[in-house]
């Protein structure tokens, strides 16, 4: 039997990268998936996931309302939900001399407020024995130039998924975080710098990994599987590093 046969899995940030990998995977696995997209034009852009068995419906994360009426539409076609994979998030590089509100307020938006808008707006629909996995990343323990407000957002994913796991277990709810390290996703592509740029960003970031490579999206897809499922059952607040030793040596 697939191990999650007939279970229903959200995933937000689902239509590329880790977010896409993971939901191929659960596909595989026998999920009903479903996922976001932030405005119309990604919506338009991810109809090709239709034929993947990957149910498609437009919320932007920030936005509380549209959060609500897209888990409101999630149950009322598939029933509860099992699995919730907030993904979502992204950022961009800014020297701290030039961080401005407007920097801090979208990755803010997004990385914080958009994790604490998801499962908010999901737990009226949870099953009893629901799985909840956040996207935090090595940044929530590594310092790196350019990025102290994306490594902040993404230190706050790792704080928000003990209080989370403290408060919901009570219901039976799991909730634990998915920690990546340079994997090969779009996100380099997104952070305002120049291909040269992004070329030494990413070598200087791969550098420091001791497996001297970059992870793929399916090594994080994996070990999502591995806390979606009763595999985990005994693991809960935890935080997966998949970062090829990153953090550890």
């Amino acid at each position: 039997m697939k191990r999650l046969e007939n279970k229903v899995a959200v995933i937000t940030g689902g239509n590329s990268g880790m977010g896409l990998a993971t939901a191929q995977l659960f596909i595989k696995e026998g999920a009903k998936v479903i996922v976001n997209a932030r405005n119309s034009q990604r919506l338009s852009e991810s109809s090709y996931l239709v034929e993947e068995g990957i149910r498609v419906i437009q919320a932007d994360v920030s936005v509380k309302e549209e959060l609500k009426d897209f888990f409101a539409l999630i149950y009322k076609e598939f029933g509860k939900i099992d699995i919730v994979f907030a993904n979502a998030g992204g950022g961009k590089v800014r020297p701290l001399e030039m961080i401005d509100d407007e920097h801090i307020d979208s990755i803010f938006n997004t990385n914080v407020k958009g994790v604490i808008n998801t499962v908010q707006c999901a737990l009226p629909y949870l099953s009893n024995d629901a799985k909840i996995i956040l996207n935090t990343s090595v940044a929530n323990v590594k310092g790196m130039p350019g990025l102290s407000v994306y490594s902040a957002t993404k230190a706050a994913v790792r704080s928000l998924t003990r209080s989370f796991a403290s408060e919901l277990q009570p219901k039976g709810i799991r909730v634990n975080a998915i920690s990546p390290g340079p994997i090969e996703t779009p996100i380099f592509s997104k952070m305002d710098l120049t291909d040269d740029q992004q070329q030494e960003f990413a070598s200087n970031v791969v550098s420091s990994v001791p497996m001297g490579r970059t992870g793929k999206s399916e090594e994080i897809a994996t070990a999502v599987l591995f806390l979606a499922t009763n595999d985990s059952s005994y693991i809960n607040a935890f935080e997966i590093a998949v970062d090829g030793g990153m953090t550890q040596i």
